[in-house]
Parts: C-alpha cells; sequence; structure tokens
C-alpha cells in the first residue's frame, strides 16, 4: 500500500502506510511532535494511522504534523528509527496464557471455511503463540497477530449487533477476545472466562502492545492451568452489566448529599449522565463517547453559565426527578414537554426548581434524546477523566435508576437570561450532509451513495445509526475485499458486506474493518444523534464523488 494522506470528515486524517510497523513509526512521531496543537486524538490500525483535531480549524496543524512524520519516514527506514524501536515489543516479551473454550457459533464455518476439521481449527489457534499488535474497537480489546496462516478468515458478511463478553474470534490475520458485550462482525470460535479490561486493575487492560499470547484449550483436561495464567480470572460480564462503570451519581441509600440534588423518580426509557467525553484514549481501545447531539449539550451548558465540561443528563424516552434544595434547569435538544409540578415550561430557557417540586420532562415530539442541565453540573465520579457513559465500553456511571440521587455541583459562571433559536426541522425525509470517505472508490459506479432513501432500523443505539433498505454494491475490484482494521470516526458511514450502510455516534468502535464511504459533518452527525427509528433517511455529499 502506497503512502497517502486523506482527508476523514471535517475534523480527522487517514494516513495510510505499508504496514504495521510503519503505522507504529508515524503514531510516535505525530505523538511527540512539540510543535503540534489542536490533536485530540491519534489511533493506530494495522496499516493506518487516523489523527483526529479537536476542531476543523485546528486540522491544518494536524495534516502539517502529518506530513512531517511522512517526510522522517521517507529519510529512516521506520524499522530502526527510535520512534519505532519505542513502539517495538521487548527482546523477552511477557506471555500471557488464556483458555478458551472452543464452542464458537462459527467454529464450523471457520473450518470449512480454511478446509480444517473444527478440531484442527483448535490446533492451530493454541499451536503457537500470538503478538499483540495493537488495541482499538473498544477497551481491552487487542488485535493480536502472528498466529496460524491457515486461520485467515473474512469478517462476517453482516456484524452481529451483541457480541457476548469473552467470545473469542478471528478475522482476517487477527485473533481476539471481545472484553465486553458489543456488536461484532468477527468469526467467533469460542470464549474465555478471563477478563481483558478492569478499572481495578493496573494497567486496566490485560493485553497491551508487547505482550504475546497464548491461547489453551480450556476443556482438554489433559492440559493443566498454567501457574502464570493471568490473576484476574473470572466470570465476564454479565449481559448489561458494566463491570467497570464508574460508581451511581449516589446511592439511594445513606445520608443526604450536602447542597442541592435531585431525585430520580423515573428514569423513562435511558437516562444516561453525558459530558464532553474522553477523548485522546483511542490508542487504548477507549473511545471518546460523550453527549450523542454535542450542539443540544453544549446549548445547555451556555443557557445555565456554565463551562460545557459539566455532566448534563441524556434523556431518551422522559425523566422524573424532584429537587431537594433549589437548582437552576434547562432541556434542550429533541422538543418534548417539560412541567415543574403542574406547571408547563418552554424548552431552551431556565427555569427555577424549586426544593420539593418535580420536574417532569415527557416524550419527545420529534427527534429521540433531549438534555436536562442543572446549573452547576452533576456531580458524580469520573472513570478516565469523564463523567459520560459509553454504551460500547462499559465506562462511566450507569444508567438511572429510580431512587439514585443525582448531586449538584457548585454554581460557577454568571446565569444567562435567554431563550435560544430553536433548530426547525422540517418533518419527512432527513438528509445528512457528508463529505467523501476514504473508501468510496470501493463502490461500484452505479452505487451512488446519496440516492438511496433508508429507514432506521430499531437496533439502532448511542454506537450507530443502523439504516434498513437498498443495498451500496461493490465494485468488481473490491467485492471481496478486506478493509486492514482502521480508527473510526464519528459520523463514518461504513459499508459491511451486506450493503446496508451503518452511521457512527458517539460511542462507536474506536477501529473497525469494513470501508468507510461517507463522513457526515460535524453538524450532521449531531442531527444523527436524533433519529427514531422508522425515520426515513438520505445522505447529500457535499463533494463531487471522487475515486482515489
Amino acid at each position: 500500500m502506497p503512502r497517502r494522506l486523506l482527508s476523514y470528515g471535517e475534523r480527522a486524517l487517514l494516513v495510510e502506510l505499508e504496514d504495521l510497523a510503519a503505522a507504529l513509526a508515524v503514531h510516535a512521531l505525530v505523538l511527540r511532535d512539540v510543535a503540534l496543537e489542536g490533536l485530540a486524538d491519534a489511533v493506530p490500525g494495522a496499516c493506518t494511522v487516523v489523527l483526529v483535531a479537536d476542531t476543523p480549524a485546528s486540522l491544518p496543524a494536524v495534516r502539517a504534523a502529518a506530513e512531517r512524520a511522512l517526510a522522517h519516514l521517507t529519510r529512516v527506514d521506520p524499522r530502526v528509527d527510535d520512534a519505532a524501536k519505542q513502539a517495538d515489543p521487548p527482546s523477552e516479551p511477557e506471555v500471557v496464557e488464556v483458555p478458551v473454550h472452543y464452542d464458537g457459533d462459527d467454529l464450523d464455518e471457520v473450518a470449512e471455511h480454511t478446509g480444517l476439521t473444527p478440531e484442527e481449527v483448535v490446533d492451530a489457534h493454541t499451536g503457537q503463540a500470538w503478538q499483540v499488535g495493537f488495541v482499538g474497537f473498544a477497551p481491552g480489546f487487542a488485535y493480536l497477530v502472528g498466529g496460524d496462516p491457515r486461520l485467515r478468515v473474512p469478517r462476517r458478511s453482516s456484524p452481529r449487533p451483541r457480541v457476548p463478553a469473552g467470545a473469542v474470534g478471528l478475522a482476517d490475520e487477527y485473533s481476539g477476545v471481545y472484553p465486553r458485550t458489543s456488536p461484532g462482525g468477527w468469526q467467533l470460535v469460542g470464549h474465555t472466562d478471563v477478563a481483558l479490561w478492569d478499572l481495578d486493575r493496573d494497567p486496566p487492560a490485560l493485553l497491551r502492545p508487547g505482550l504475546r499470547v497464548r491461547f489453551t484449550d480450556a476443556d482438554d483436561a489433559a492440559v493443566p492451568r498454567a501457574a502464570g495464567a493471568p490473576s484476574s480470572a473470572g466470570d465476564p460480564p454479565s449481559e448489561g452489566a458494566l463491570s467497570s462503570a464508574g460508581d451511581p451519581p449516589t446511592s439511594a441509600d445513606g445520608p443526604d448529599p450536602v447542597g442541592p440534588w435531585l431525585e430520580v423518580l423515573d428514569p423513562g426509557i435511558l437516562s444516561l449522565v453525558q459530558d464532553g467525553g474522553r477523548p485522546g484514549l483511542a490508542a487504548l481501545g477507549v473511545g471518546p463517547s460523550g453527549a450523542a447531539d454535542r450542539a443540544a449539550f453544549a446549548l445547555g451548558a451556555r443557557l445555565v453559565g456554565q463551562d460545557a465540561a459539566e455532566a448534563a443528563v441524556e434523556v431518551l424516552g422522559g425523566l422524573v426527578v424532584r429537587a431537594h434544595g433549589s437548582v437552576t434547569a434547562v432541556v434542550t435538544g429533541a422538543p418534548c414537554p417539560v412541567h415543574v409540578d403542574d406547571r408547563p415550561v418552554p424548552c431552551n430557557a431556565p427555569v427555577l426548581v424549586r426544593a420539593g417540586q418535580v420536574l417532569r420532562i415527557g416524550r419527545p415530539s420529534s427527534g429521540l434524546r433531549s438534555y436536562l442541565t442543572v446549573r452547576g453540573g452533576i456531580a458524580t465520579t469520573a472513570a478516565l477523566g469523564s463523567r459520560s457513559h459509553d454504551t460500547l465500553a462499559g465506562l462511566g456511571p450507569p444508567p438511572l435508576r429510580a431512587g439514585d440521587r443525582l448531586v449538584v455541583g457548585p454554581r460557577r459562571g454568571h446565569l444567562l437570561v435567554d431563550i435560544a433559536p430553536v433548530d426547525q426541522r422540517t418533518p419527512g425525509t432527513v438528509v445528512l450532509d457528508a463529505l467523501p470517505g476514504p473508501h468510496l472508490h470501493w463502490l461500484a459506479e452505479t452505487a451512488q451513495v446519496d440516492a438511496p432513501t433508508w429507514t432506521v432500523a430499531a437496533d439502532s443505539d448511542r454506537v450507530g445509526v443502523r439504516l434498513a433498505g437498498a443495498a451500496l454494491v461493490r465494485g468488481a475490484a473490491h467485492r471481496e475485499a478486506e478493509v486492514p482494521s482502521q480508527g473510526l470516526v464519528r459520523g463514518a458511514v461504513q459499508v459491511p458486506a451486506d450493503g446496508v450502510p451503518v452511521v457512527f455516534l458517539a460511542d462507536h468502535p474506536v477501529t473497525g474493518g469494513y470501508p468507510v464511504v461517507a463522513v457526515l459533518t460535524e453538524r450532521a452527525s449531531d442531527h444523527a444523534a436524533q433519529l427514531a427509528p422508522g425515520q426515513a433517511v438520505r445522505l447529500r455529499l457535499l463533494a463531487a464523488r471522487g475515486r482515489r
């Protein structure tokens, strides 16, 4: 693959390189570039690096740093460069043993694809040590390389909406273990009871670059458990469990908090504490997360006169809370009925909720997510520097429950007396503006990204909007091609093998292996967060359809 620098939406770049060694070298060079400002994240992949600027205005500085890194590689072999040496494994890398129950749903399909028997697949998977190449997709998800070349298999034609925690899979040249329940398109050959990610462990990721991994057959009585097996083994998180989540906002038990607080009477369908997210950790497999509709979240903060770093509540399907102490609150985002006791109050305007009064947020008349912002913010425990709940990674405070106590932080700044202009959206088909993605040329000449009208599928969530409808057909040259795992960004429009797009939102995987044919604009990404199941959607490319 030639070295190329491609646009990847309004505030990111995709650096294509020849191999993993070059990718790790560029990643290290960019991070140590003292002249670089405005870099929000740098995500190494199999042979790529995705560089994300904090704002579109910072993208030129990030591009200049990428160009300096590429220029450096033309002068120095990345395998002997200092940056590459830092990324190379030690001479005697630690070996982590992972016992596996080989009972995966795709074991027989893998055997058929490889021409091996299921028993031979197991022997090949356990027969030699694997190497941690890079970490991505989700916290603790390591891409393992260097296994038996006979096990090279394609990803599934369409990813599963939910893969259980501990599932062991194969995709292309890689093997990996899903650290928690999440979507995924890898071929599943078994499962392990070893915990791959645990915030109570230092470091929280069991598998890290520089380590070797040896899989063993946990059901083979002839193979004793190795003395050096990880001490963190245990049952994987149960469905919906957040083993790595932070503390709940406050417990329903114990003494009342000091200062004002909100008592959750009814959490609705799903209410989550969210803030600006946790950017900068993608190289560890931790995505940025944060509020799904960033514009609505920031508007709430502005209207109560505080920094957007303060946490708010993202509301899906209504919320009822009682004030203990007076609080100033505002509801933004999807327009919905709001009442203080029996008195209706407008959205997008601060309101005083006195001690003992009940604030009711109803279901929206259009859109999907509303935001409850209180002056002082929601003062809950942070996980990795953020109070956001990441539904894919299981980080941050868990979903609100009846009886939870939301402590309100100290008031800062100056309250604004203001009513914000409402973003009027006409009913009917929602049109999302997008820029061409790095794999747009993979599609057939007849496959027009901006021609079909899709419908939002019912299994859409904060990870992404799944679309239903027409399939985008690949061109003959790329019909059977695989994308080496590479970084993803919010708004990426990914097309799995079945041709029906997925639009990624706030809790998107850090990396993925399907082609990205378009990337939504920043504004359109916020609009996508308000798409409800059954809604009609079209994409509108803002640039001529290019062939790179």
